[in-house]
């Protein structure tokens, strides 16, 4: 994967850009009455689903935290409130979420975010060269290592998603 000249473009893809990351962009044509917006990246891609990373917006004791998870599993609850030394951990309401992050649901990308919040890789990305996470857009994702995404978001990684 050849570091490549993007152009100007999300939040996300621009936050790459100007950080010297080495990512690709790939877009596919949404389909909106998909069920599942990962599932559907992932199969317009041609990505295994471990490999394509959702980004959820949950609340932790009162403060929001971005959880990154495979969309081949779920956020778990519990695991990701103690990997932030939390009591108590549940999703956020969509609509704060979007506010907060400046992106729609669907398209919420860890990149580039209007406020910076915690965030968290789940461990099982450290499996893959490259994952895919949201470039910021639904039909838009990026694909970079999961050490670049860790150190562009200060993630810490924990075991947060179950099957």
């Amino acid at each position: 994967m050849a570091k490549k000249k993007q152009p100007a473009g999300t939040p996300a893809v621009v936050a790459l850009t100007a950080a010297g990351a080495e990512f690709s962009v790939h877009a596919y044509e949404h389909d909106p009455a998909h069920p599942s917006y990962g599932e559907e990246a992932a199969q317009a891609m041609g990505v295994s689903p471990d490999r394509v990373f959702k980004t959820l917006i949950a609340e932790v004791d009162g403060a929001l935290v971005v959880a990154v998870v495979p969309v081949s599993g779920s956020l778990d609850l519990k695991a990701l409130a103690a990997a932030v030394s939390g009591k108590r951990a549940a999703m956020a309401d969509p609509a704060l979420a979007e506010r907060t992050t400046g992106y729609v649901r669907g398209g919420i990308s860890p990149l580039g975010q209007r406020k910076r919040l915690r965030t968290v890789l789940d461990a099982s990305a450290s499996a893959h060269p490259t994952i895919c996470v949201s470039a910021g857009r639904r039909g838009l994702e990026v694909e970079l290592p999961p050490a670049t995404l860790a150190a562009l978001t200060s993630a810490t990684t924990s075991p947060i998603s179950r099957p």
